[in-house]
């Protein structure tokens, strides 16, 4: 095992791509802190003592949602229980704009997929949050959400973006990869965007400058070959059409799903994942831990693991919190200092597209 460790090692060093093989065996037989030394050498490589993070506020428009995957907590029925609700452009701006003042860099939105609104009403937040604060990046939607705008508008996938672009548009999240394997989608998420769907939107994003990220859900009911590949899958892409600024594994939370059956992960599963994360993603500039899900002392641990990035302090996390996420729904800036200062990095603030904003 150490001689294979040591040909993963001079591959990493030498800028090598590590291939299915290497992480198959990263996942199945290394040991967990032989994996963590080598991708913190490459968090530290790349990014140095830094730790990012940002000031931003997430925005959840509706929890009305046609897709209803079974993995999430947070979509309901238009008429059923869970507590249905749409946010107007006025509501939504309004939500935002008690933050705006408050120093935050970055409005997030993401939604459910609302099988009423049209595309238009998208289009309309975007433009009210940039014409009230153009500078303030605004990052928003999904693949999943972008493929459902055309399909809703009948406009193309390119013609989608580039309204919402013009509209004030900055940066794309990376939610709805979940698994980039169709088997899996159909059996979990059989209305969502195709994995080809997916990674055409990000592809097509990046041809338009826009940046994006990406993620992968795991600890559900994928296998460690079905995650490689998606990290694979995302690698190519990068390499085809670079774009991609950050990759957020996020562990599954089963509560209160329809896979509320599986255990969570362990803490083991979730720190070899994101140091195997950094390994595999060469090309990417940085792994985040997002502490929403992975709760705040495996963030902080994962800081020593290959990642080099905790997400933002969010204000009021929605989408997490129903599927039984144990952590604030919101921190404050002072708060992400401190715990980043606390493993012994350097607290970096950050806008959406990582320039550096100042240290602590």
């Amino acid at each position: 095992m150490a001689k294979r460790m040591q040909e993963i090692a001079d591959k990493v060093r030498n800028g090598v791509p590590l291939d299915k093989e290497d992480g198959l065996f990263l996942y199945n037989e290394a040991e967990l802190l032989d994996v963590g030394q080598l991708a913190r050498e490459v968090k530290l490589r790349k990014s140095g003592k830094h730790v990012f993070f940002n000031v931003n506020c997430h925005i959840n428009l509706t929890n009305i949602c046609m897709s209803r995957c079974k993995f999430c907590a947070f979509g309901v029925d238009e008429d059923g229980e869970g507590g249905p609700y749409l946010m107007s452009v006025e509501e939504a701006f309004d939500y935002g704009s008690r933050e705006a003042d408050s120093g935050i860099t970055e409005f997030h939105i993401v939604s459910a997929l609302h099988p009423q609104m049209p595309f238009e009403y998208y289009v309309e937040v975007v433009e009210r949050f940039h014409q009230a604060y153009p500078h303030i990046h605004i990052q928003a939607f999904t693949a999943v959400e972008i493929v459902y705008f055309s399909q809703i508008s009948g406009l193309s996938v390119e013609e989608v973006l580039k309204k919402l672009k013009s509209a004030g548009l900055g940066s794309m999240p990376g939610g709805g990869a979940e698994i980039l394997n169709d088997d899996i989608r159909r059996e979990l998420c059989p209305k969502k965007a195709t994995s080809e769907e997916w990674l055409e939107v990000h592809r097509i994003a990046h041809q338009l400058g826009i940046k994006t990220n990406c993620t992968m859900l795991y600890g559900h009911v994928e296998t460690i070959e079905d995650r490689i590949d998606h990290m694979l899958k995302i690698r190519e892409l990068q390499k085809e059409a670079p774009g991609f600024q950050s990759f957020i594994p996020l562990p599954f939370l089963p509560d209160n799903t329809k896979l509320s059956h599986i255990p969570r992960t362990s803490a083991v599963d979730d720190l070899k994942t994101i140091a195997i994360s950094r390994l595999m993603l060469d090309n990417i500039d940085h792994i985040k831990a997002f502490w929403i899900m992975q709760g705040i002392p495996i963030a902080q641990i994962a800081l020593h693991f290959g990642a080099d990035d905790m997400d933002g302090t969010i204000v009021e996390e929605r989408i997490m919190h129903a599927a039984g996420a144990k952590t604030r729904k919101g921190i404050t800036k002072q708060e992400m200092i401190n715990l980043i200062r606390e493993t012994g990095y350097i607290p970096t603030e950050r806008d959406t597209v990582y320039n550096i904003l100042k240290t602590y």
